[in-house]
């Protein structure tokens, strides 16, 4: 049994996310399975280091699969960017140990959101940017994305309802450029939980907005509470930039 891994991208624009949903096979895991069981001749499942919402981009996605066929990586890669649609591509396919898992072995991860202020409508750019009219204020966003690094219980931060599972997440670092009418923020931890990036994201403008003080991070936190924490950003504007292993 071979077990392959790849580097995928994709605009997430026209599909309901990564994961394969039953009775919809608009997904980026129903397209890539279809495809696979095709070429393996054979049942085929994929797993990704993540899985993605409707609408959110990957610069590099990473995602495993077995299969009994003994491939050329080579060959996988070029059949695969051959019939798959033209918004995903694979980058890369290796052989992996069989042990391998795209997800559990992830070390750590990295996403981006785009953020255009200013009304100028920006065309070219608007399925991968949330356009936000509202002037910003990018010290006070920094200081408030500061007081969210470390290890926390990010339980104000998702959508997620309750559940068994751990809420706790440590944050690397979160990074605010400013270029222009442009914002960029950057995310790296060790996993992010359900709308986690795009609430804090939310927040985070909320805050350089003037709608709410920095000084407030560590009680939305200490809260547990969805509703205290800022609104839910577009999906548009998230990439998932790299993961880590």
């Amino acid at each position: 049994m071979c077990n392959y891994k790849i580097i995928l991208q994709y605009e997430g624009t026209r599909y309901q996310g990564w994961q394969r949903q039953e009775g919809n096979d608009n997904t980026i895991q129903g397209k890539l399975e279809t495809l696979l069981t095709k070429m393996c001749k054979e049942p085929v499942t994929i797993q990704a280091s993540g899985r993605t919402d409707a609408g959110v981009h990957a610069l590099s996605q990473v995602a495993n699969f077995h299969s009994s066929m003994d491939m050329e990586c080579g060959v996988v890669m070029e059949y695969m960017n051959r019939y798959l649609p033209e918004d995903i591509g694979v980058i890369q396919v290796q052989k992996v140990p069989e042990r391998f898992h795209s997800r559990l072995n992830a070390k750590a991860k990295t996403y981006r959101y785009r953020v255009m202020t200013g009304n100028i409508p920006h065309v070219f750019e608007r399925r991968y940017v949330y356009e936000h009219p509202q002037k910003l204020n990018l010290e006070p966003m920094k200081k408030a994305a500061s007081l969210l690094c470390g290890t926390h219980d990010f339980k104000a931060f998702t959508s997620t309802k309750k559940g068994k599972k751990s809420t706790v997440r440590s944050v690397n670092a979160i990074d605010i450029e400013q270029n222009g009418d442009e914002y960029i923020f950057t995310y790296t931890g060790d996993g992010f939980l359900y709308h986690m990036v795009r609430i804090i994201t939310g927040t985070l403008l909320e805050v350089g907005e003037g709608k709410r003080s920095c000084q407030e991070i560590p009680g939305i936190l200490e809260s547990g509470k969805r509703e205290n924490a800022g609104f839910l950003v577009p999906a548009k504007g998230l990439t998932l930039v790299e993961v880590y292993y």
